[in-house]
């Protein structure tokens, strides 16, 4: 899947030894690069979630906690 230039983002991924063979090898065996087997797989993460009720409930309680905080900041002291 190509990108244009200047439409990504970069970020620092970690992985232990071990698992970032494994992604070796499968880029490899696939003749693919890296990068397109990270993205489609963070890609089927994603989706699976969107599609997760307790994900997207977790979400939700997310979005309320920060909605009240941001709420009490800011509330107007009297």
């Amino acid at each position: 899947m190509p990108m244009k230039p200047g439409s990504t983002r970069n970020l620092l991924l970690r992985l232990d030894p071990e698992l970032a063979g494994r992604l070796l090898t499968v880029a490899d065996v696939e003749g693919r690069p890296v990068s397109d087997v990270i993205r489609e797989a963070i890609t089927a993460l994603v989706e699976q979630r969107r599609g997760d009720k307790r994900f997207m409930r977790l979400l939700e309680d997310n979005l309320a906690r920060h909605q009240q905080a941001l709420d009490l900041l800011r509330d107007d002291p009297q």
